[in-house]
Order: C-alpha cells, then sequence, then structure tokens
C-alpha cells in the first residue's frame, strides 16, 4: 500500500513540474511576441531563452525568427536547422531557413532546400514557384519553364506566374504561347506595365 501511495504521489509531483514548465514557456512565448511588437527583438529572445529546451520543435522556429528579424543570420539559420532536425518532414522550418540563407546570399543552400521541400510536397506552389524564379534569374528558361508551369497547372489564374511564365516563353523563343499568357495577366490586372511591356515584344 506504501508502494502505491508513493507511486500516486511522484506521479501528482510530476504532473505538477510538468504543468508548471509548460505555464513558463507558454508565458516566455507570450512574452516574446508582445516584445517583438515594440521591437525589442534581443528581450523578446531572452524571454525564450530563459525556457529554452534543445530538444523544442517549438522555441527552435520561434528563435529562428526572432534572430532573423534581428539581423542575425547565422544564428537564425542555426536554429532553422535544429527545427529540421528535429521534425525532418517539416515544410515551414525550412521555408524559415531559407529567410536567413538568401539574406546571407547563398542561393546553392536555398535551392538545395527547396528541392528538399519538394521531394516532400512535389506540388508546394510556393516553392516551386520562387524554384522558378531562380532559374529564371539564371536564365536557365527551360528548367524555370517547368517549375513556373507545375504552379500554373495548379492555379491556373495566379498572376505571378501568368507573368513569370509569359517572359519565360519569351525568352525561349516562345511567343505564340507567351502572347496568350501575356493577355491573360490584363484580364487579372488590365493595365499591367509588365504584361503591355510583353505584348509589345512578341507582335
Amino acid at each position: 500500500m506504501k508502494k502505491i501511495t508513493l507511486v500516486v504521489v511522484s506521479l501528482l509531483m510530476l504532473t505538477a513540474i510538468i504543468s508548471a514548465q509548460n505555464a513558463a514557456v507558454q508565458e516566455a512565448f507570450k512574452s516574446s511576441y508582445e516584445l517583438e511588437k515594440e521591437g525589442e527583438y534581443s528581450k523578446a529572445i531572452n524571454a525564450l531563452k530563459k525556457v529554452y529546451d534543445d530538444n523544442s520543435y517549438e522555441l527552435n522556429l520561434r528563435l529562428g525568427w526572432l534572430h532573423y528579424s534581428s539581423g542575425l543570420f547565422t544564428e537564425a539559420a542555426a536554429y532553422y536547422q535544429k527545427g529540421i532536425d528535429l521534425k525532418p518532414l517539416s515544410i515551414e522550418a525550412r521555408l524559415g531557413y531559407v529567410l536567413p540563407t538568401s539574406a546571407l546570399g547563398n542561393w546553392e543552400q536555398v535551392l538545395t532546400t527547396y528541392k528538399a521541400i519538394l521531394e516532400i510536397d512535389p506540388n508546394h506552389s510556393l516553392t516551386n514557384y520562387r524554384t522558378g524564379l531562380i532559374y529564371y534569374g539564371r536564365q536557365d528558361y527551360k528548367t524555370a519553364e517547368r517549375y513556373i508551369e507545375k504552379v500554373l497547372n495548379l492555379y491556373p489564374f495566379d498572376y505571378d506566374s501568368l507573368l513569370m511564365l509569359g517572359w519565360t516563353k519569351y525568352f525561349l523563343g516562345k511567343r505564340n504561347e507567351a502572347k496568350v499568357l501575356f493577355n491573360k495577366v490584363l484580364l487579372y490586372s488590365p493595365e499591367d506595365d509588365s504584361a503591355l511591356e510583353g505584348l509589345d515584344l512578341v507582335k
């Protein structure tokens, strides 16, 4: 009977400790949001570091964002990477990771991260679009076309994808296809300067 009582007491104490820890973490998150609104990023970071747990996905993700917002890009990337390590299928942690890596100009790492996202979700529209933009910027229009077309197949009246694919088709010499796309852009944005410029070029 004494052993059972000790077990029950121990469980109650453990429950109380966990409850107190959860309350402290929740309060730290709340404080970090309030401080972030005031632009006090350093204080927001410190509030979370007081309850930091290396195995907490949520804390690492939040600290990644706050460090990025503070301009501490290397530190931000490290926290986002911890989030990825903790949740290997996490797309949000990878999207977070590309924020500081792109700010650091590490476009190869950004591209690698985007491709990792597409391995998890091949139809992830934002990632397909951004990947297409990277290849477009590199003037690899054929590869850009593949990624942007995928987005347009999912969202046929998406302004950004219509416009970018129009220009991609233009640089690939597919002027008739480009003309169709630029005209569709004008349905979305009737006086769009970029689409009108494209139509002038494909006349």
